[in-house]
């Protein structure tokens, strides 16, 4: 099953490698890139970036591994608002060559746990495009319910596009 686990600078050129073999697989679902990216270079500074923004307590970079340990997957927990709201929002993506074995099912379930857990937020937030259905039945699964429609909210595959928000609460508060 899957297993997410910190995201290092050493993980830049496996991500990269990740990103290129999926890269139209993808794409229905990202934001267009510019080509450095795609690049171990491009993902060093990316992941660089997320790293201060954990020591900062903004967000959690992790990555998806398999059972042997190979990363076939990024997920974040992103925007972490800390006072009377105690949110954060999380994005994440699988390799197609492990899609349909639970590993995005498992990898969000991971995080929520982190995030009511150790992280003590109250609310995790998702956002999908109206028809990934399969990112939507890996949010129902983990608990998150549709609690609204965003028109135009993110420039997706260059263009704007409509977004269903999922939501979960802390059962704990």
């Amino acid at each position: 099953m899957a297993h997410t686990r910190l995201a290092r600078l050493e993980d830049a050129a496996e991500i990269a490698a990740r990103l290129v073999e999926n890269r139209s697989f993808l794409a229905p679902w990202e934001p267009l890139r510019p080509e450095e990216y795609f690049t171990a270079q491009g993902q060093y500074r990316l992941l660089d970036q997320q790293l201060t923004g954990y020591t900062d307590g903004h967000e959690v970079p992790l990555v998806v591994t398999d059972d042997t340990d190979r990363i076939v997957g990024r997920i974040t927990v992103n925007g972490i608002v800390r006072g009377a709201l105690q949110s954060a929002a999380i994005g994440y993506w699988v390799a197609s060559s492990h899609n349909g074995r639970g590993l995005a099912t498992a990898a969000v379930g991971e995080v929520k746990a982190l995030a009511f857990g150790p992280l003590g937020l109250h609310r995790l937030q998702a956002e999908t495009v109206p028809h990934n259905a399969a990112s939507q039945r890996v949010l129902r699964r983990n608990g998150f319910q549709p609690f609204g429609l965003a028109p135009e909210y993110l420039r997706i595959d260059g263009r704007w596009q409509d977004h269903v928000l999922f939501q979960a609460l802390n059962p704990r508060g």
